[in-house]
């Protein structure tokens, strides 16, 4: 098995760094157009001037390809054709192959990733003639595990043998530059699911879509969005609002899944305004390629720009992961929330946050483990020689899971929950005279 700080450097993964940095600094005209759009090349110069430069022993490049969102805006708008993302991953890799220790502003997004890939979280679910799955992702079982369970259970009206893979993509790894772990662990789920005879891939998180796309051999890839579009599920009354929609960065070179996102915001009876930046153009969250672990500023920075462009509707996206970054700023909903629950565009979606989403998890497991017949089902044991035990990747979560219920419980039934409320906390207070204030 391949050891995620495992140190190999084959002659071409050489050859495609050099030929990245060649590319772009020979092809990079530096006019500006990618600059003028990324916080990031403002900072450090046109992809062109940064390939010329770099060099992998210098320790000021050490950080800086990890600043970089990868969200690829700048080879929507570079009129050469370059892809300057590409470079970066490709500077992450390299980083990574001459230093193989994690960095301690990623351990716990590879925690999370580790275990989303344990025996614990894990199920696959192939009903009898499945050759079609639901592969909806990280984020979304964990924060709407509800919406999660309806959906699959609308598209297998349509689809009656569609399975389900509770799994992780791997992004995680693959955008920290760990690509031999990351090809690992994607490419034993992706041969598992071939030999057992599944062909299709419908994905809910547009991230999972990307990689899908770019390892997933054999597969064909499509967006849940697309197959709601041409099957919508019944919905409820109109809202008659105008809203904003926020196309990922994952899904930039899709106008299928764009389009197919419109019809059913359309369905609903909500009037899309269109951003400046969206289709190929979208702007990223801020959540991309791991950016607010190293620079925060930059990351933010993103976020700002969309709210700014939404001016003041309802941003409406297909990724959980967008929903948490935009939500802090401006109102931000998941599409899966609209169009299984029409009424929660005007109020709360009943959206999870961590530590619960681990629970979530595990109780649409436990739920699609009664509900779906499957006479091939697995639970992932491939770890890719992480080196960590299956335990020892969930025992934490689980651990503080077990405090929150506890001190929830006793709250309740102990009565100091009554003790804690506002009046009762002055009367108790009050009743220390002098030392009140204390």
């Amino acid at each position: 098995m391949i050891s995620r700080g495992a140190v190999l450097r084959p002659a071409s993964e050489d050859r495609r760094m050099k030929d990245s940095l060649v590319e772009i600094a020979e092809k990079c005209s530096d006019c500006g157009a990618c600059t003028q759009e990324c916080a990031f090349l403002r900072r450090y110069g046109t992809p062109g001037k940064i390939a010329a430069a770099y060099d992998p022993c210098d320790r000021s490049f050490s950080s800086m390809p990890f600043e970089c969102s990868l969200c690829g805006l700048c080879a929507a708008v570079c009129p050469e054709g370059i892809d300057p993302a590409r470079l970066f991953l490709e500077m992450r890799r390299e980083k990574k192959r001459r230093d193989p220790a994690d960095r301690p502003e990623h351990k716990s997004l590879l925690a999370y990733e580790d275990r989303g890939t344990s025996r614990l979280f894990t199920y696959y679910a192939l009903p009898a003639g499945c050759d079609t799955v639901f592969f909806p992702g990280c984020a979304l079982p964990g924060t709407r595990p509800d919406r999660t369970l309806q959906l699959y259970r609308h598209m297998r009206k349509s689809i009656p043998a569609l399975g389900i893979v509770l799994d992780c993509c791997m992004k995680i790894s693959h955008d920290l530059g760990n690509e031999d772990h990351s090809r690992a662990m994607f490419g034993e789920m992706r041969d598992f699911l071939v030999r057992n005879g599944v062909a299709s891939v419908l994905v809910a998180c547009p991230n999972c879509h990307r990689m899908f796309r770019a390892y997933g051999e054999g597969l064909a890839i499509k967006t849940v969005y697309e197959v709601l579009a041409q099957d919508p599920p019944p919905s409820g009354p109109d809202t008659a609002e105008t809203v904003a929609i926020h196309d990922p960065c994952g899904v930039r070179f899709e106008p299928a899944v764009h389009e197919a996102v419109r019809q059913l915001v359309g369905r609903l009876g909500m009037t899309n305004a269109e951003m400046a930046h969206c289709g190929p153009r979208t702007l990223c969250c801020g959540g991309g390629g791991s950016v607010a672990c190293m620079s925060p500023g930059l990351a933010g920075a993103w976020g700002e720009i969309r709210k700014d462009e939404a001016c003041g509707k309802r941003i409406v996206t297909y990724c959980a992961g967008c929903v948490e970054r935009l939500n802090v700023m401006t109102p931000t909903s998941h599409i899966v929330d609209l169009l299984f629950r029409p009424r929660s565009a005007a109020g709360h979606a009943g959206v999870s946050r961590s530590p619960w989403t681990y629970l979530n998890r595990l109780k649409l497991k436990m739920r699609l483990r009664k509900e779906v017949r499957a006479p091939i089902t697995r639970k992932r044991t491939f770890t890719a020689g992480t080196g960590k035990s299956g335990a020892s990747r969930f025992v934490k979560p689980l651990l503080l899971l077990a405090l929150l219920a506890a001190a929830f419980a006793a709250a309740r039934y102990s009565g100091i929950s009554q003790r804690l409320e506002p009046e009762a906390m002055r009367a108790w207070i009050g009743g220390y005279g002098v030392f009140a204030p204390l």
